[in-house]
């Protein structure tokens, strides 16, 4: 507590017995936030600490060269001076840090997390790679084997499940497992000639290599630096080919549109083009039988232009009779009219009289019970 007043007035505050209980809390969490990064600075300086090497830490000799020149009473009295000095400025002299070694330490901490992590990345992928290689394997191991069971069901399995009742001989399996060793034993001949092919390539690439260190035209750290500059040169060129690409996608995805909304257009005038050329060949036929109706009208015509001259020309040759004369016609057709009207009057009369004499007839031949004939006249 008495620390903290010496911090409080030191700091220009009132002493801590006047602070209200706002002002507690707030100085209580300030404290925890100070005490939370100077615990973190602590962690990471011990990191730091325990990493160097312990000669780093013995002390140079040319600190104490100022002190060669001063007898031993001038020596302790330098040493009571710097002890009673120091008593009050102890603490921060001997843990403060300054800016720029925290800064030092921060920056070489951040190095090793950096490379640890790498470390750390390496070692993953090695195990990733280790564990994808043996999951391969087991798939490729898994699959020999589906197909090996396969065949044997195939070749064994199937015929001695047809033969229930019958004892199949050992010679076939002795023989299928005789086959399936030979092929593996072919197959490991295969690999062992492949193994000593890679062996001997293995090796030329060695005695090229170790003749091109002789030559000097070994790859050193500057090749490697070009190299890399390349290499970051190479991947920007790829990025601005994707970006290139990427712009060509879009402007094919704009083209793409614009096409569709063409072809729909092209759509619609084909069908209105279509519904035109049928209303087109509808009017060509209409048009068709009107000029055969117009050829037929004027056939028509001409017809009766024909017989309208004739009767023109019968108009213009006509003649008017006398008009006694044409009394006298007319007198004449009157009485034939008449005289036709009496005579199909009495026809009327005879054909009546007719009908009923025949009646009569009939019922005397049906009364005299025989046949009477008519009399023809």
């Amino acid at each position: 507590m008495a620390e903290v007043d010496s911090d409080t007035q030191s700091e220009g505050r009132p002493p801590i017995y006047e602070f209200e209980d706002q002002q507690l809390l707030d100085l209580a969490e300030e404290l925890s936030h100070s005490n939370a990064s100077i615990k973190a600075e602590t962690e990471v300086f011990e990191r730091y600490f325990s990493r160097i090497d312990p000669k780093d830490l013995l002390p140079q000799p040319l600190a104490e060269q100022p002190l060669l020149g001063l007898s031993a009473q001038e020596f302790s009295q330098f040493r009571g001076r710097r002890k009673s000095k120091s008593r009050s400025m102890t603490a921060e002299r001997l843990v403060r840090l300054t800016v720029e070694q925290k800064c030092d330490v921060a920056q070489r901490e951040l190095e090793e997390m950096r490379d640890a992590l790498e470390r750390l990345k390496e070692g993953s992928e090695r195990v990733l790679s280790n564990y994808k290689a043996t999951i391969e394997e087991s798939e490729i191991r898994v699959c020999e084997l589906k197909k090996a069971s396969y065949e044997f069901d195939r070749d064994i399995g199937r015929s001695m499940l047809e033969r229930k009742g019958v004892m199949m001989g050992a010679e076939k399996v002795i023989r299928y497992i005789e086959d399936k060793s030979r092929t593996k034993d072919t197959l490991i001949e295969k690999l062992r000639l492949k193994k000593a092919a890679l062996k001997v390539q293995k090796r030329k690439l060695q005695m090229q290599l170790k003749q091109k260190e002789e030559m000097g035209e070994a790859l050193h750290e500057v090749d490697f630096q070009q190299l890399k500059i390349e290499n970051s040169q190479y991947l920007e060129k790829i990025d601005e080919r994707n970006q290139d690409l990427l712009g060509l996608k879009l402007l094919a995805g704009n083209t793409l549109q614009v096409l569709n909304a063409y072809k729909k257009k092209l759509q619609n005038m084909t069908s209105e083009s279509n519904n035109l050329t049928s209303e087109l060949l509808s009017r060509k036929e209409m048009l068709m039988k009107i000029a055969a109706e117009t050829i037929q009208v004027e056939e028509e015509r001409s017809k009766a232009e024909t017989v309208n001259k004739r009767l023109r020309g019968q108009l213009s040759d006509y003649r008017v009779p006398n008009v006694l004369e044409y009394v006298t016609g007319k007198a004449n057709h009157s009485d034939l009219e008449q005289s036709v009207h009496i005579w199909e009057r009495k026809v009327e009369i005879s054909e009546m009289a007719l009908k009923t004499h025949i009646q009569t007839w009939n019922k005397l031949k049906m009364a005299n019970g025989k046949a009477l004939d008519w009399p023809h006249v």
